[in-house]
């Protein structure tokens, strides 16, 4: 069923004819007519009796017209949802672990507050699985460290991180080639900090016996505090961690103690919710490292 259709049939019920449908809708009336036997056509069944000129609705027309105030209702309210400028409905964010637990609670806590018409739904992974995610139209918008394609994506800067080597407090240096640690870990691959530590042991001409690997940073923190490695991560995961007296930070070079995190999009599939969401992440100013450092350092 065609919707202008459906206006036409239901303009002729409300006006109780052809003729005075006609004038209301700017149409000649060959026209509404030919409308309405199209539509009795598509249906199989008879929406009018015809008594010479005047027209009854007949109890199929009856039923129909029920459903076409909803259907042209639900189609006005669709429309209206796509013009509306203001952000409602539902926000798919996906971010890294380590971006869900620092940054994230304040920030969405304040959308929240700001967009109250906003459902938020976030999903979390590593730059490449949200990625894939956004690009399969599973989700509006992620934060994610950089490199992100630009070809498929949008972009704009949302947090400067502060990068350190987390380990046990005992641990008096990483640097020393006599006892350079023998096992990292880290999430899986594909997670940009672990590339980092992989290249950090590369540059120094080693490499980790032994890769531990696991879901979440305060899983990982556990076992540096444990002895069992080292870890690599911003410092501003370290804020909600209650052993942090048990660590030790490993300030890394000034040439790999950062990482930018933006907020990307698919090109052209920006949208009211994921616009509100970057004018609150460039009221904040330029993305900024984190300083958090409750943990002994090196």
């Amino acid at each position: 069923m065609d919707l202008s259709d459906l206006r036409i049939f239901r303009m002729v019920v409300r006006e109780g004819g052809i003729t005075r449908a006609a004038e209301k809708l700017f149409r000649v009336q060959s026209n509404v007519t030919t409308r309405v036997r199209q539509l009795e056509e598509d249906l199989g069944v008879r929406l009018f009796i015809r008594e010479g000129k005047r027209l009854h609705v007949s109890p199929a027309g009856r039923r129909l017209i029920e459903y076409a105030d909803r259907l042209l209702a639900l189609a006005e309210e669709a429309r209206t949802a796509v013009l509306d400028p203001r952000p409602r409905g539902t926000l798919r964010l996906g971010a890294m672990e380590s971006t869900a637990a620092a940054r994230l609670p304040g920030l969405l806590a304040e959308y929240h507050a700001c967009y109250p018409e906003v459902e938020i739904q976030l999903r979390t992974g590593n730059p490449q699985v949200l990625a894939a995610a956004m690009l399969a139209g599973e989700l509006d918008a992620a934060l994610a460290a950089e490199p992100i394609a630009d070809n498929p994506f949008e972009k704009q800067p949302a947090f400067r991180e502060e990068l350190v080597i987390v380990s046990a407090a005992s641990r008096v240096s990483v640097e020393n080639r006599l006892d350079m640690p023998k096992t990292m870990i880290a999430f899986e691959h594909g997670c940009p900090h672990r590339k980092r530590l992989e290249e950090w042991y590369t540059r120094r001409g080693f490499m980790a016996e032994q890769i531990i690997e696991l879901g979440s940073y305060h899983a990982m923190l556990g076992c540096v505090v444990a002895g069992m490695g080292i870890a690599l991560m911003p410092k501003s995961v370290l804020s909600g961690f209650p052993e942090c007296g048990r660590l030790r930070l490993h300030e890394l070079p000034s040439e790999e103690d950062n990482a930018l995190t933006v907020l990307f999009w698919r090109k052209g599939a920006s949208s009211p919710n994921v616009q509100a969401l970057r004018e609150m992440l460039a009221k904040q100013g330029p993305p900024i490292s984190a300083k958090t450092a409750t943990a002994t350092t090196a």
